[in-house]
């Protein structure tokens, strides 16, 4: 028993001295200088606590830390080329001591007296020059300037949730006033918290007051939907948000290919919104129709619809349906390829049928 309690009393000393005798700066993982600076591509799978690069020598993981210098270099998303300047840290690993990235000065001025602010989540499509951006609206493409304030965030990755305050540029894109980590942006009380979609809609074809409305002429985008226009410009592509102040009376077919020529505002959403939307119509002679006895018939529009022309897919083959006598539309604002319809149409002296009237299906 004795001896028993003398080999307890020896242990307690022993972890007292070698607690007093410990170093305190071993106590927690700490980077020491600097060892070498390596060069390599980010790859797959980088998180804000640890990044993996491929380089020539092959692949490495390196620590970020609270106290890892980004100040420029904040991206870090797959594919994107960087140096890192390394240390080791006293849990076996690499630690980040500096990043650093080639980047290039803005060429554009940017309306920063009109900002939005939209929260959303990085893809991996995002480059040096332009973050595409997923929020509850779809993708939104926002150009980085070396002037982006991203000191409210440690560094940018795929897939996590951050706020960004935006305003269009002279180039028709939206670029980025600063960017935070979602997160933080809550929990300080900041409206950044969801993207705003609370505009009052306007009257059909007008736009909320105090806004300026500008026009553009492109043709129509292959990723178009119902809600939202893509239009490739001289400029670039652009997004156009259509909502119920949309006047689609004159361009109602959006057709990837389509020449149409858009009236348009920026929104408190950080989006473009089409207040109007004309197309190319070709001038022709109405025929004579027989009212007297219309007929039903339920498809899906295909692509080589036109303002003229409406080239409908059913279960009996393709109709040419002509809409120089279409009276109404209703259940939707804009036709796009694939959209499934009811159409009421008549027999026309041309030998044609003609719609009109059109409903959503």
């Amino acid at each position: 028993m004795r001896k028993g309690r003398i080999a307890r009393i020896a242990m307690a000393v022993c972890l007292m001295l070698g607690m007093i005798l410990y170093p305190a700066g071993l106590s927690k993982v700490q980077a020491a200088e600097i060892i070498a600076t390596v060069q390599g591509t980010v790859m797959s799978g980088t998180t804000a606590e640890l990044l993996k690069l491929s380089t020539e020598d092959g692949k490495m993981e390196i620590k970020l830390d609270s106290d890892t210098d980004t100040s420029a270099c904040k991206i870090l998303l797959p594919g994107k080329n960087i140096s890192v300047s390394v240390s080791h840290g006293s849990d076996g690993y690499l630690h980040a001591v500096k990043i650093t990235s080639d980047t290039k000065t803005p060429t554009v001025s940017v309306d920063s007296s009109t900002t939005a602010t939209v929260t959303g989540t990085i893809s991996e499509k995002t480059t040096n020059e332009i973050l595409y951006f997923n929020t509850v609206h779809g993708e939104m493409q926002i150009k980085l300037d070396t002037t982006t304030n991203m000191s409210a965030c440690s560094v940018l990755v795929a897939d996590k949730t951050y706020s960004v305050v935006c305003a269009r540029g002279s180039d028709a894109y939206m670029h980025a006033i600063s960017i935070s980590d979602a997160a933080a942006s809550a929990g300080s009380g900041s409206s950044a918290s969801a993207v705003n979609t609370s505009l009052t809609p306007a009257p059909s074809g007008s736009a909320p007051s105090n806004v300026t409305i500008m026009s553009v002429t492109g043709t129509v985008g292959s990723k178009t939907k119902e809600n939202l226009l893509y239009l490739s410009t001289k400029d670039g592509e652009m997004q156009f948000a259509i909502d119920d102040a949309t006047d689609s009376r004159n361009g109602m077919f959006l057709i990837p290919g389509r020449t149409l020529t858009v009236s348009f505002y920026h929104g408190s959403d950080a989006y473009l919104h089409a207040t109007s939307i004309v197309g190319v119509k070709v001038g022709t002679i109405a025929a004579k129709v027989d009212t007297s006895s219309v007929s039903e018939v339920t498809g899906t529009v295909d692509s080589k619809s036109t303002e003229n022309m409406l080239y409908l897919d059913t279960v009996h083959g393709e109709m040419e349906l002509k809409l120089d006598t279409l009276n109404s539309v209703s259940g939707l604002k804009v036709i796009v390829s694939g959209k499934k319809l009811n159409v009421s149409c008549v027999r026309g002296d041309d030998a044609y049928m003609h719609a009109v009237d059109i409903t959503g299906a």
